[in-house]
């Protein structure tokens, strides 16, 4: 009884050796944090970077009297965290590659975007960064659905098709769960993170006067009046509409482009896999494991390149047998040599 209180505990808890005591998990977490800031030395030179960048406008934000740009701020230094609170806490290792495109996003989308404006003056800023979140999203639910495949109390194994179908799938519902987000900030708190655009032309059923299903279309639209006041745009004004499927059209783009990546790299495409495990999430493995994985590898490498090399010498000798060599001859050639 005492062993299978003890199997059905490993099987609720993969971490057995994890103390139950918050504070303990606190410390083994922060511990974690550490030692993986002194291992992915190149991540960790880019963060620095960039939280000095943070800390620059955060403090000209201050100064200018803008004190919701300067709460962006701290939301960005923030943020840079989860990248490192995640890999610690989930024992999970995220690569180098991939860490820095996260933080890079999360920079290009709090602090240029929101802070300095750029979502108004660069026109295919919000577009560009939507593309990233697709592609950025499909990695996660790829690693999701991996790191899934990969434990050793799953009882079935994925096809890529499947694996790519989820993390396409994955990746479109963090999609269109943040473009109800920002519906529902316009309508609640009068903000405007769908940004309008302005059209020269509207088709609609409503302008039909028989109430009918026509289309009435209204072309070559170069003012709009609002309650007697001129609007200072050259057209009309579409109300998020189509910011909103461009930026799921984009994202449906960065999805398709990483998925169709680590398809390939699962079906054994090296170029693709090389790409792929730049960007896909791994367990962590204990050093034991690692050394167990190296010395299989090395002892592979090792046993191929003898297969290769037996291979090699029959194909010499077979072909020494089709140019009449018989193999009393091919013995004594080495002793006339010796002897010689």
């Amino acid at each position: 009884m005492k062993k299978k209180r003890e199997r059905d505990a490993r099987t609720r808890h993969p971490y057995p050796e994890t103390s139950e005591n918050g504070e303990s998990r606190l410390k083994e977490i922060n511990q974690a944090m550490r030692d993986q800031s002194l291992r992915d030395t190149r991540s960790r030179k880019v963060l620095w970077i960039l939280r000095i960048l943070v800390i620059v406008a955060m403090v000209r934000q201050v100064a200018m009297h803008d004190y919701e740009g300067a709460a962006l701020c701290v939301l960005t230094l923030l943020l840079m965290i989860l990248p490192g609170l995640v890999q610690a806490s989930l024992r999970v290792v995220i690569p180098q590659t991939m860490e820095i495109v996260m933080y890079v996003f999360i920079y290009a989308a709090e602090i240029l975007g929101e802070v300095n404006k750029y979502y108004t003056r660069i026109p295919f800023w919000d577009t560009i960064l939507h593309t990233l979140n697709g592609f950025v999203c499909a990695a996660i639910g790829f690693s999701l659905v991996l790191l899934l495949n990969a434990d050793k109390r799953a009882i079935f194994r994925l096809s890529p098709v499947f694996v790519s179908i989820v993390a396409f799938c994955f990746s479109m519902t963090i999609g269109v769960i943040w473009e109800f987000f920002e519906f529902t900030m316009d309508q609640l708190f009068m903000t405007d993170m769908q940004k309008d655009t302005v059209v020269h032309a509207i088709h609609s059923v409503a302008l039909d006067p028989s109430k009918g299903q026509h289309v009435k279309t209204i072309s070559h639209i170069t003012q709009t009046i609002v309650n007697g006041k001129v609007l200072p745009i050259h057209g009309y004004l579409d109300i998020g509409l189509i910011d909103t499927m461009s930026d799921l059209f984009v994202n449906f783009i960065g999805a398709l482009i990483f998925c169709t990546i680590g398809y390939f790299a699962l079906k054994g495409r090296q170029r693709q896999r090389l790409m792929a495990e730049q960007l896909i999430v791994v367990p962590e493995e204990d050093e034991a494991v690692r050394d167990t994985l190296e010395a299989q590898d090395e002892r592979a490498f090792l046993e191929a390149h003898e297969k290769e090399l037996a291979h090699f010498k029959r194909l010499r000798r077979q072909k020494r047998l089709d140019h009449g060599a018989t193999p009393e001859k091919e013995q004594a050639a080495p002793e006339n040599k010796g002897g010689q």
